[in-house]
């Protein structure tokens, strides 16, 4: 096991017991020791080698024990008998926004209940609405997640998907007789969450790489196997199919494979209308039923008189023809990228220091970091009061002098946005940041019009550089909070306010279909990964991929501009602004 699965380990150890009733005391050591070992430095076979474990703060003997035998044996005795001991249909429950443990246990406890039909069938038979502590709007919203629940079953975010697909990719590639392959499929197109992979192979024999996948550790089942497809289920959830095909199919075969359904249609239509027939196998002439050779997609669309569309453009809103008449956009690399902004310390609630956070950025090529810590109405995530944020800045401002012109720390908050659309610090505090990031985190319950005024009021401050996270949302856990979002970009874009595609995994919010809508309109962007450890800047990744689904360009984000660039901008907006 690495850190990361060790560390999601002790997390589950921690809900189980906390489904299970037990101390919380002895559940939150579970839940620190996976914060713990989430910002941990150093090498963690290293420090269980050394029986060293427990001269780490938060950490007993208790705990370094099973941590060590999670290192040593990649499992753990005690979690798999928590496991027999929690009914399954519980770790359902929790995946219902606002049903944390707590309220689980006691509806399990009170009802004895504990699948998602049976707590259906519990809510609509009125049976939570007297219960010490839900009542009718409880009960209601409960029903609602079930549906959400049951909406998003058999989904994956991309951290799973995108790690299996690599893994997977990787395991087929270097086999014998392998000539080409690729992922295909929504992972390829970059689509949020998806519920499965497609692996597309070229090779003159199937059966040698069928049999590797079909035995892969990771494969939990075999759904079907033929002489050129294989399926299966892997361990981590998702299925995952292996298309082997000949070296002349293959271009075809990846285009087919990778969609969207309307794109591939749109460019069957294109090449019937130009006498050629596309499918998955073969690009022919309709007159002679001659095959056309297809090196790459790059000649495939060439012989439809189209420039190469990119995988994440493939959904047939616009982009063939902008190909047509070359006007697709130069879309976002990896590599343009800058600094990053929007990052959290041990400050708030981050797990490294300010430093840390710093030399994770510079290791990783990057130029600046804007650190944007909570504000003082996000008690619960230890926000800053005006006092800390002059002392933030003191600590900044050293490090900036050790830096010298290497690096640079931007003076950054994340400021929550209150009920009535003021911000959370008066102007002359505001006035002290270089970079503000403007955020929702309660009353998520706002009817649409006062949601939406509310942010409206805030980024009308002059203060306010980019609004964060803008809908709220949780993929797969949690709708964003009702709002007249498009209204929102067009005064965002007035105002030259800068709205974040938030590349946590979890969120990535704004979606790439509104990110396009405000593009169009002059909106600026951020791919901010709301880092609240080193590891995850690189998260980054994910936000490039929506960028890039939105038809975003490098002069279209602001972290992608050089530091002298930056800061000239966000200048002039404030004094533009009237600040």
């Amino acid at each position: 096991m690495n850190r990361k699965q060790i560390a999601e380990s002790l997390e589950e150890i921690g809900l189980l017991l906390e489904l299970l009733g037990e101390n919380p005391f002895k559940t939150r050591a579970y839940h620190n020791g996976a914060r713990i070992l989430r910002g941990l430095d150093d090498d963690l076979e290293l420090l269980v080698r050394e029986n060293r474990l427990t001269e780490i703060k938060g950490i007993g003997v208790a705990l370094a024990d099973k941590i060590g035998t999670l290192v040593r044996d990649g499992g753990l005795p005690y979690l798999a008998e928590l496991r027999t001991r929690v009914p399954p249909g519980l770790l359902q429950w929790i995946k219902i926004p606002g049903l944390g443990s707590k309220k689980v246990r006691a509806i399990h406890v009170a009802l004895d209940i504990s699948t998602l039909g049976e707590l259906e069938y519990a809510c609509r038979e009125n049976r939570l609405r007297d219960l010490p502590g839900f009542g009718q709007a409880s009960q209601d919203k409960i029903l609602r997640g079930i549906d959400a629940v049951r909406r998003h079953a058999g989904r994956f975010r991309q951290p799973v998907i995108q790690r299996e697909a690599e893994r997977l990719l990787a395991l087929v590639t270097p086999l014998p007789g392998v000539e080409r392959a690729e992922v295909a499929g929504s992972v390829r197109r970059r689509v949020e969450t998806s519920k499965d992979i497609d692996v597309l192979v070229a090779a003159a024999d199937a059966e040698p790489v069928m049999a590797v996948f079909a035995e892969d550790d990771a494969v939990e089942e075999v759904i079907g196997r033929g002489p050129t497809k294989c399926s299966v289920r892997l361990k981590s959830g998702p299925t995952a199919d292996l298309r082997v095909v000949g070296r002349s199919s293959y271009a075809c075969a990846l285009n087919y494979f990778t969609g969207s359904k309307a794109h591939n249609v749109a460019l069957r239509a294109r090449a019937q209308a130009s006498g050629m027939r596309l499918n998955e196998y073969a690009l022919t002439r309709q007159s002679d039923g001659e095959e056309l050779p297809v090196a790459d997609e790059a000649a495939l669309y060439g012989h439809l008189g189209l420039d190469y569309v990119e995988p994440e453009l493939r959904e047939n809103l616009g982009e063939i023809e902008a190909s047509e008449t070359h006007e697709l956009p130069d879309l976002l690399k990896p590599t343009d990228l800058k600094g990053v902004l929007h990052v959290h310390s041990n400050w708030s609630d981050g797990s490294a220091s300010i430093e840390e956070m710093a030399e994770a950025a510079r290791s990783r090529g990057l130029q600046y970091l804007g650190l944007c810590d909570h504000s003082k109405a996000a008690a619960y995530a230890g926000g800053l009061d005006a006092d800390r944020v002059a002392a933030q800045h003191e600590e900044i401002e050293r490090l900036n002098e050790q830096f010298g012109d290497e690096f640079r720390v931007l003076k950054g908050i994340e400021v929550d946005i209150l009920e009535d659309g003021s911000l959370d610090f008066p102007d002359d505090v505001m006035a002290t940041f270089d970079v503000v990031v403007a955020s929702v985190h309660s009353r998520f319950n706002l009817d649409e019009t006062k949601q939406t005024d509310r942010i409206l009021r805030a980024i009308g401050s002059p203060y306010v550089d980019i609004l964060g996270h803008p809908t709220g949302r949780l993929l797969l856990a949690r709708d964003g909070y009702p709002v007249r979002l498009e209204a929102i970009l067009e005064r965002a874009a007035e105002n030259g306010v800068a709205v974040e595609v938030n590349a946590h995994p979890h969120r990535l919010d704004l979606d790439w279909q509104h990110l396009r809508f405000g593009l169009r309109r002059g909106l600026k962007t951020a791919i901010n990964p709301d880092a609240h450890a080193p590891e995850g800047l690189d998260d980054m990744r994910y936000g490039v991929g929506i960028a890039r689904k939105g038809w975003c360009q490098a002069s279209d984000v602001l972290n992608a501009w050089p530091l002298d660039r930056l800061l000239e901008f966000l200048r002039d907006r404030r004094q533009r602004a009237g600040a």
